[in-house]
């Protein structure tokens, strides 16, 4: 009953002191998750605080946390450090310092936050359309990728979400070793996992990678570059598939080029094995070049491919480029 009391106390209090103020505040938007997975959001630079303190209505006051994170009081002859931590953490320690002053004994604090400072979240990577937008309050991952319109056909299996924090941003300097959470999309997406769906305060970078790409070159009707997608891997057949299926003249012995210790691993495929399915289908990881030849010509040599295969890849007409000896 007391703290009710004091409640009511306080908020007229802060009515009082604040006046039009009071109309500002910016509650978390709707599309928030205001389950167990969203935290109390911790105070940050430049939050606006409404201080209420039952029984002393003279020394509620509005305080805007400076940029080195703390707050001031004309009560108090030492700032309060109030960044990184809850409201709830912040009243305990108002009622400590002003209990250690000898002002109050046994002090009923209440803070509240009145106004969020803008900060700034990054949405970049294989993204629809990167952005960078101002948080005035707690978001959800899904919500600043729907901002950004959502993943792109290019992106990879993950996101990766770097944060930064009081300890990683010390007295407001320079970010010092960032915090990076790396989600998976099928946990985030397909699975709805609300773990996966964390929460962003500000100050983030949301960074979605490209998938890999496997290089589909030769005597095939649409070569190019196609994303591996969850980082498993395409098949041979698949990949044949994606390269709208084989051209005239195209020999069955095929080859993959693949990464390996610096250089680059030949792998001879057998086509007429795999398509009468006297061989498995051969899966093709990131980064591999399959080569299909045309039996009309002599065969293009490696490095020939991988040049062709790197100047394509930042070009328009990569297409036509990929299809090397056609």
């Amino acid at each position: 009953m007391l703290r009710s009391a004091m409640l009511v106390s306080c908020l007229a209090a802060a009515s009082s002191l604040l006046g039009h103020l009071s109309a500002q505040v910016h509650p978390p938007s709707a599309s928030v998750d205001t389950g167990a997975n969203l935290a109390p959001r911790p105070i940050g630079t430049g939050d606006l605080l409404v201080i209420s303190i039952y029984g002393s209505p003279e020394l509620s006051r509005p305080a805007r946390v400076s940029q080195e994170g703390s707050i001031r009081l004309p009560m108090l002859k030492k700032p309060v450090e109030a960044r990184g931590i809850t409201p709830a953490e912040l009243e305990q320690r108002v009622a400590e310092a002003l209990a250690e002053a000898g002002i109050l004994v046994d002090p009923e604090v209440v803070i509240t936050i009145a106004e969020y400072a803008t900060h700034p979240i990054r949405v970049a990577g294989a993204v629809r359309h990167p952005l960078t937008f101002d948080a005035t309050g707690p978001v959800t991952l899904l919500e600043a990728l729907t901002r950004a319109e959502g993943l792109s056909g290019e992106a990879g299996a993950d996101i990766l979400v770097t944060r930064t924090s009081p300890d990683t941003r010390p007295g407001g300097g320079p970010v010092k070793d960032p915090l990076t959470t790396r989600i998976a999309v099928k946990d985030l997406i397909e699975k709805a996992d609300p773990a996966a769906n964390v929460i962003l305060e500000g100050g983030e970078e949301v960074r979605v990678p490209e998938a890999g790409r496997v290089f589909v070159v030769g005597n095939v009707k649409k070569p190019g570059a196609f994303p591996v997608g969850d980082g498993s891997g395409i098949s041979v057949l698949k990949a044949l598939a994606l390269a709208e299926g084989l051209a005239p003249f195209s020999t069955k012995l095929a080859y993959i080029y693949r990464p390996r210790d610096g250089g680059k691993q030949e792998i001879e495929v057998s086509l007429r094995k795999i398509m009468e399915r006297k061989s498995p289908d051969v899966v093709l990881a990131a980064g591999d070049i399959f080569y299909i030849p045309d039996n009309r010509g002599g065969r293009v040599t490696a490095s020939v491919i991988e040049k062709a295969v790197a100047f394509a890849a930042g070009t328009a007409s990569g297409a036509l480029i990929l299809g090397l000896n056609r």
